[in-house]
């Protein structure tokens, strides 16, 4: 099977790791960024660097790792070209608009539209790691409007790497990611610009800072092109769970404020209750 990532970052890389070591497996890469291209070949993550028209004439499989606001004219571009028998993965962050940008689409069968829940907050082909999806969760959206080969290839492709495949809706999705996956960015991104702000005259507070703090602004390092694009794309979802986290927030301000000891503490034993959803 010959397979080309379009995207060598992160997700792209790390597809292109666990895929290349496997038998009859050859892996190319396609990326518009020159240091990434010259990186992954350095890396030995591909077998070669082509170009987008190559890819097509070569590819049984294209595997769209991209920024999500890329990802829709990349796709129809691709699909627009692609043969009877190839197949398009694409790993977005958000599925609502693509799955919407490829409906009716002549060769819509051929587009599988997935979304591994794995990751860092790094970036780049330097950021690949084999063994990235071992044991996560992959979503695959409108499976029903998939070609049954296509699919089974996708999903061979998928549990090859160890990762366990749910299937719902891209409004489901993208609804569930703004308040899993979303939130916790946009929470960690403005928690490192608020210490950032006390930072600026107590120089120390960086020096005091334990594992709780690192962990809770870990995703703050997280690519602002990259997030910022999925922020915007799930804004419908994303928008009313900022709303929500901001009214807890604003509640639990008023009660420290009055000293209301009991009642922050029946805030944080409710909020214990997130033990049910991540010890499953």
């Amino acid at each position: 099977m010959k397979i080309s990532v379009i995207g060598l970052g992160l997700i792209g890389g790390s597809f292109a790791k666990d895929l290349g070591s496997q038998i009859n497996v050859d892996v190319y890469g396609v990326d518009n960024n020159a240091d990434h291209c010259l990186q992954a070949m350095e890396m030995g993550l591909v077998k070669n660097i082509l170009s987008l028209e190559q890819a097509l004439e070569t590819s049984d499989v294209l595997i769209a790792a991209v920024p999500v606001d890329a990802l829709e004219h990349l796709t129809l571009s691709l699909m627009d070209k692609m043969g009877d028998h190839q197949l398009i993965i694409d790993t977005g962050s958000t599925k609502k608009l693509i799955c919407n940008a490829v409906e009716n689409h002549a060769k819509r069968g051929r587009f599988v539209a997935a979304h591994p829940l794995a990751g860092t907050e790094f970036s780049g082909p330097k950021a690949a790691l084999k063994g990235l999806f071992q044991n996560k969760k992959n979503i695959i959206c409108e499976r029903e409007k998939t070609d049954d080969d296509a699919m089974q290839t996708a999903i061979k492709i998928f549990e090859s790497m160890g990762m366990h495949n749910i299937f719902m809706s891209p409004e489901e999705h993208d609804k569930h990611m703004a308040y899993v996956s979303h939130l916790s960015h946009v929470s960690s991104f403005m928690l490192g610009m608020t210490v950032l702000d006390i930072e600026q005259d107590e120089k120390q507070i960086f020096n005091l800072a334990g594992t709780g703090f690192a962990s809770t602004v870990r995703l703050a390092k997280s690519n602002p092109k990259t997030w910022s694009a999925i922020f915007d794309r799930n804004k419908e979802n994303l928008l009313p769970a900022l709303d929500q986290y901001i009214l807890w927030l604003e509640k639990f301000k008023i009660a420290m404020a009055d000293g209301d000891r009991s009642q922050m503490e029946k805030y944080m034993t409710e909020a214990n209750d997130i033990r049910r959803v991540l010890d499953k």
